[in-house]
C-alpha cells in the first residue's frame, strides 16, 4: 500500500529559481535558501521518498482566468516548465505518475470535492522552484514522480482554510488506499507573508509566520477557523496562499514529529522549509478495501451495460492525442486542413497509422470504442457534412433509413454553424 511519510512546506517564490539558475549557493545573500532545502532534499532522499504530491498554485501562467478552478489535479505523464513570458526556465520535466493521480481524483470527486483535471499543461514557479530544490542532480531533475494539485487562489472567491483542511484529510485516504508500494511526501508550497500589490506591497509579518508553523504543527484545526481576510491582514494578501500548507497538514495524522523547521526574510518573502514526519499508523486492510469500494461505488458494474464506453480520466489521457486533434476542428484552419491535406495534418499531430486508419476511414463505431468521447466526433461529421443521426446509425449497424425507424421522427441535424447548417 501507498505510504505517507510526511509533509513538506517550502515556499515557492521565484528567488528560489533566480538562486538556482545562477548558482548562488555561496553567496551569503543566497546560502540560508540553499541550507533549507538541503536538508528537505536529504531527508527525500533518506526516506526513500518515491513520489512527491505538490500543492502549489499557478501565477496566471497556464490557468488563467477564462476557466479558473479552485482545486485541478493534474493527471498526466510529463510536466515541463512554463514560460512566465521571458522563456521557459531550462529545467528538465518532471515525471508524473498518472495512475496514483487518477486514483485520487476518484477519491476526491466520491468524498464530494469538486474537481477539475488537467494534462499537457506547462507548470511555473510555483511548481518548479521547489521541486528543482528538491532534486540531488540539477541536469537530472527530480527523479522520482510527482502529482500536482493546483489551488485557484488568486481569483475570489476562493477555497477557504477549512476547505483546504477537508481535502488533505480525504487526500490521505486516497493515498493510503492506493493498491501499490510508495513512499509518498506531501508537499505544501507557497508563502510566508508577503504582499507584491498595490501600496502595502513589500508588507512581511515574521511573528505571524512564526505564530502560524507553531499552530500548523500543533493545533492545524484552529488555523481553520481564521478567514480568508485575517490570512491578508496578518501575512499579506499573497501570502494568504498558506492556506494550501493545510492540504498537506491534513494528509498527515494529528501527531506529527516536526523534524525541521527554518525562515528567512531576505527581500520580498519569507522563505520557509518545514519537514512533518508521520506518526500515524497505516489503516487495516478492511478500512482500505471499504475505502476503495467507496470510492468506485457510483460506476460499479458499468462496463456490465452493452454497448457502454464511459470516458474516463484514464482514456483521457491514454486517449488525449487523437482527441485534441478531433476537437481542434472548431478552429477554422484547423477544419480547412482536415479536408484539404489530411494526412499531412495527421502526421504533424504524430497520430499513429491505426489512428490515422479511425479517422481517415470514417469509422465511427471504432473511433468510440478506441476512446474518441462522442462530442468531437460530432464536430468531425459536421466537417465533413455528416449528419448526427448517420452516425448514431452507423454506430447501430443499421442504414439511416432503418435507423430512423426506431425515432418517434426521423429528422436530420448536425452542430455545424454557418453556411453549413443551412
Amino acid at each position: 500500500m501507498a505510504n505517507i511519510i510526511g509533509g513538506i512546506g517550502a515556499s515557492h517564490s521565484p528567488t528560489i529559481a533566480f538562486a538556482k539558475d545562477t548558482n548562488k549557493q555561496d553567496d551569503p545573500a543566497w546560502s540560508p535558501i540553499f541550507e533549507g532545502f538541503n536538508v528537505i532534499r536529504d531527508w527525500v532522499q533518506e526516506k526513500k521518498v518515491d513520489v512527491l504530491f505538490m500543492i502549489f498554485n499557478d501565477h496566471i501562467t497556464s490557468f488563467g482566468f477564462d476557466h479558473y478552478s479552485a482545486f485541478t489535479l493534474g493527471i498526466d505523464d510529463t510536466y515541463v516548465t512554463a514560460d512566465e513570458g521571458g522563456g521557459a526556465r531550462d529545467y528538465p520535466p518532471a515525471t508524473g505518475h498518472a495512475a496514483l493521480a487518477r486514483h485520487i481524483g476518484q477519491s476526491f470527486v466520491a468524498d464530494e470535492f469538486d474537481m477539475s483535471i488537467f494534462q499537457k499543461k506547462p507548470l511555473d514557479h510555483g511548481f518548479f522552484s521547489p521541486l528543482s530544490m528538491i532534486a540531488p542532480d540539477a541536469s537530472k531533475g527530480w527523479e522520482g514522480t510527482v502529482v500536482p494539485l493546483q489551488v485557484g487562489v488568486l481569483q475570489m472567491p476562493i477555497p477557504n482554510a477549512k476547505r483546504c483542511f477537508k481535502l488533505g484529510q480525504s487526500l490521505r485516504k486516497a493515498v493510503q488506499s492506493f493498491p501499490e508500494d510508495l513512499n509518498v511526501a506531501i508537499v505544501a508550497t507557497g508563502g510566508l507573508s508577503h504582499q507584491i500589490h498595490g501600496e502595502r506591497c513589500g508588507f512581511t509579518n515574521e511573528a505571524w509566520d512564526q505564530e502560524f508553523l507553531a499552530l500548523l504543527a500543533s493545533d492545524p484545526e484552529a488555523l481553520t477557523q481564521v478567514r480568508l481576510a485575517e490570512y491578508a491582514e496578518k501575512g499579506g494578501m499573497e501570502g494568504a496562499e498558506v492556506i494550501m500548507w493545510l492540504i498537506m497538514r491534513g494528509a498527515l495524522s494529528e501527531q506529527v514529529n516536526n523534524v525541521y523547521e527554518t525562515t528567512y526574510l531576505p527581500s520580498m518573502t519569507n522563505i520557509a522549509t518545514v519537514i512533518y514526519e508521520d506518526l500515524g499508523d497505516m489503516p487495516k486492510e478492511a478500512e482500505l478495501q471499504a475505502y476503495r469500494d467507496h470510492v468506485h461505488y457510483e460506476l460499479a458494474g458499468i462496463e456490465k451495460i452493452e454497448g457502454t464506453y464511459p470516458f474516463t480520466i484514464e482514456t483521457s489521457l491514454t486517449r488525449y492525442r487523437l482527441n485534441n486533434f478531433l476537437r481542434r476542428l472548431i478552429i477554422p484552419e484547423h477544419r480547412e486542413r482536415f479536408i484539404s491535406d489530411l494526412d499531412n495534418l495527421m502526421q504533424e499531430y504524430e497520430l499513429t497509422d491505426d489512428e490515422q486508419t479511425l479517422v481517415r476511414d470514417q469509422k465511427w463505431l471504432e473511433m468510440i470504442r478506441y476512446g474518441v468521447i462522442f462530442f468531437v466526433l460530432e464536430k468531425m461529421a459536421a466537417v465533413l457534412g455528416v449528419s448526427n443521426p448517420q452516425v448514431y446509425a452507423k454506430f447501430r449497424g443499421l442504414s439511416l433509413e432503418d435507423f430512423q425507424k426506431t425515432r418517434k421522427v426521423a429528422m436530420q441535424y448536425s452542430v455545424a454553424g454557418g453556411k453549413k447548417s443551412e
